[in-house]
């Protein structure tokens, strides 16, 4: 049976992931609260948040930032984490 979860990205329910996507308490309450397509949107932005900064992910401070844009992408708790105003996926102009 699959689990369910109400996903805090998608705002419904949705299938959720099979185990923690990282570690420690923020990655339970990930997979508590976020659902695999929750988390797929996730990874895409992570891509573009990475290279749009030029974040090295071996940078500890590089990796503050990303959590940063995690907790506001996932679940609208600061003010980073949404894409930047005209902002298009792909490339797209």
């Amino acid at each position: 049976m699959t689990r369910m979860v109400e996903c805090a990205v998608l705002k419904r329910q949705a299938e959720g992931l099979d185990q923690p996507p990282y570690p420690g308490e923020l990655g339970q309450r990930i997979y508590e609260n976020v659902s695999k397509e929750g988390w797929k949107q996730w990874l895409d932005r992570l891509t573009t948040i990475i290279n749009e900064n030029g974040l090295n992910t071996a940078d500890p401070k590089a990796v503050d930032l990303i959590e940063q844009h995690m907790l506001g992408f996932l679940f609208d708790e600061t003010d980073l984490g949404q894409a930047p105003e005209g902002f298009q996926a792909g490339g797209k102009k």
